[in-house]
């Protein structure tokens, strides 16, 4: 990058190897305008309890956690998995939001999902109308009932977005 910035600001451009020693000198010094990520916790729809954070904007990119697609505290009964993907979806909407972003600005979605042979059509019936075109890029992976870390759990979804 400091080498384009030498470049850059000459007005014409010297035989190959002249600016060399000049360069080295250059990387050689402590640059303090160097560009290092800052990260800010965006505070999330719901408390939890967990050591994490909901979701962080580091420049220009949201990070949104993984969202189960049920929590006792806000719905008494699990449902199936369409109820589940609209409400991890909803949720992840509104922490979008929050940061400044919408879900037209996601790039990435990975999902768990509870038994994928049987679930995948249904949720993606659900899945298509949060989107808009193009859709971001998805993955996912499949996992027993049991292993989704709560019982009446179906999905758990997590996305990068950017802000405009």
């Amino acid at each position: 990058m400091k080498r384009r910035e030498v470049v850059k600001g000459l007005t014409v451009l010297p035989l190959a190897g002249a600016m060399g020693n000049e360069i080295s000198k250059k990387s050689k010094e402590k640059s303090t305008d160097e560009w290092t990520p800052k990260k800010v916790a965006i505070p999330g729809v719901y408390p939890t309890t967990a050591p994490l954070s909901m979701c962080i904007r580091s420049g220009h990119l949201v990070f949104v956690c993984g969202i189960g697609g049920w929590y006792a505290s806000r719905r008494t009964e699990p449902g199936d998995i369409k109820v589940q993907i609209h409400s991890a979806l909803t949720d992840m909407k509104n922490m979008l939001e929050k940061a400044g972003t919408s879900m037209a600005n996601v790039l990435k979605v990975h999902m768990t999902v509870a038994e994928p042979n049987k679930n995948i059509a249904p949720l993606n019936e659900v899945y298509a109308t949060f989107f808009p075109d193009p859709k971001p890029v998805r993955s996912y992976s499949g996992a027993s009932i049991d292993q989704m870390g709560r019982d009446g759990i179906l999905v758990q979804v997590d996305c990068i977005a950017y802000i405009d």
